[in-house]
């Protein structure tokens, strides 16, 4: 059973310092289950590459834990993947082996630990119980470019079909303890099994490793069950934990960027403009993404030439409180036929987004982590391709105006950057050069004569095949 964790960053070495583990020492540590060992088949100041590999101990589990056998396969425990597949076996060696990197620890070099560097995950038999899809649904939404190929049951007879196993390689420019965590909680999920007994324990360890990320994953119900096992009294207790944890990021964040921006009174502003020139358009079917709590909602939901409104986002509570606040259940029925609210990743495609007149990005891309941002561009305007995107986003030149927010910090802890006005026009015509659409630029708030107006809004508009605006 093997992990492999390649860098590129430079010195590439470094990954040493994040592992904890010296590139030029064989380490072996021993296991309830067999022993792991850690090695650098690779180690230069180009590329390094760490190295996991488990020896399972297949008999000695049976010896030990004898009477737990699947007794459908009298010989289960003797004839199994256990020694070659990723599996729960992997998830505990990760915390064991690496216990300080999943954690995000470094005491020599502390910075390093909290900086994003490219990366390259790759585990030659992965187990994926529901195919293709599903692992692209787990990981590609966590910012991976997937390479990956399907082993047939017997390479010398393919007319008898493919395996459920995978050759995998996950590609991403993050910390290294989120490729950890990532891989600690999802490996096992992957294989729809675990080792051990599953008890109250796991909802602690799942909560530790997974909250950060796991509240805004469109495949939240899926992970927990099956990291659980299906367990509906720790499934309905995670999730509930959860789901708590996003009610209280999405109201520490609003209450964040309100506390910095409300002598401007910046949001009412930005919504209304967003407002305003979607209704100039003409447009009658609109799409909010990443509607958040459904402010832009309450002001399209007034104007009655928008026909159909539909709020996208990707936590689940946050589209709870947005058809509380808009008390969707005592709309009229005609009402209710205008709005729908559904779950969605803007980093994977949706063929629910397609076919739209006009689509508002408010206050969202600054969120996404770089290495995310390219598929959002491609969700967005490449697959959904509405006739008119609507996005805002902070200026990080204005910033110096605002006396409650430190030098160098971004007005909330959420934000991933901050672009400068050249910044954000760069990426602005680069997308339209690319998808076949002309940007406009508008400023939002009071604007200073150096450093502008505190948001930056582009208006995309899509070009027919003549080169003129639809």
């Amino acid at each position: 059973m093997l992990l492999t964790i390649t860098t590129t960053y430079s010195p590439a070495t470094d990954l040493g310092f994040l592992l904890h583990k010296h590139p030029e020492r064989l380490q072996t540590f021993e296991l309830t289950f067999g022993q792991a060992h850690v090695f650098y088949p690779e180690a230069n100041k180009e590329k390094c590459t760490a190295a996991l590999l488990l020896d399972v101990d297949s008999v000695g589990l049976v010896r030990r834990y004898r009477g737990q056998v699947n007794e459908n396969f009298t010989l289960a425990e003797y004839v199994n993947d256990r020694p070659y597949a990723a599996s729960s076996f992997m998830s505990v060696a990760i915390a064991r082996v690496f216990r300080s990197a999943l954690s995000g620890q470094s005491k020599e070099r502390p910075e390093l630990a909290d900086t994003p560097i490219p990366l390259s995950a790759k585990l030659p038999t992965l187990p994926c119980r529901g195919g293709e899809k599903f692992l692209r649904r787990l990981f590609e939404p966590l910012g991976y470019t997937l390479n990956f190929e399907r082993h047939l049951l017997d390479a010398q007879s393919p007319d008898w079909g493919e395996s459920r196993y995978f050759t995998v390689t996950l590609d991403t420019t993050c910390r290294l303890r989120e490729l950890l965590t990532h891989l600690y909680v999802l490996i096992p999920v992957l294989d729809d099994e675990k080792h051990y007994w599953v008890d109250q324990a796991e909802i602690e360890k799942l909560l530790k490793h997974g909250s950060d990320w796991l509240s805004d994953h469109p495949e939240q119900e899926s992970i927990v069950n099956r990291y659980l096992k299906y367990q509906r009294r720790l499934t309905r207790q995670a999730l509930a934990q959860l789901r708590e944890t996003d009610v209280d990021k999405i109201e520490e964040q609003v209450q964040e960027e309100v506390q910095i921006e409300e002598r401007l009174g910046l949001n009412e502003i930005r919504l209304a403009k967003a407002t305003e020139v979607i209704k100039h358009s003409g447009a009658k079917r609109v799409l909010d993404l990443g509607c958040g709590e459904g402010k832009l909602l309450r002001k399209l939901m007034a104007e009655k030439q928008f026909e159909e409104i539909v709020g996208i986002d990707v936590s689940h509570q946050a589209l709870k409180i947005a058809q509380q606040r808009l008390h969707y259940d005592r709309l009229p029925d005609k009402q209710k036929e205008r709005l729908n609210l559904f779950q969605g990743s803007l980093c994977y495609r949706d063929k629910r987004l397609a076919g739209y007149d006009a689509a508002a990005v408010i206050e969202v891309i600054e969120h996404l982590d770089a290495s995310r941002l390219s598929a959002f561009e491609r969700v967005l305007f490449e697959f959904a391709s509405p006739q008119m995107v609507v996005l805002t986003t902070p200026n990080a030149e204005y910033n110096t105006k605002f006396e409650n927010l430190p030098a160098g910090r971004f007005r909330h802890k959420d934000h991933r950057f901050e672009w400068t006005r050249t910044e954000f026009q760069s990426w602005a015509s680069d997308i339209s050069k690319r998808f076949g659409y002309t940007a406009a630029f508008h400023s939002i708030g009071p604007t200073d004569e150096k450093v502008g107006s505190p948001t930056q809004m582009a208006v995309f508009t899509r070009e027919n095949s003549n080169g003129e605006k639809s």
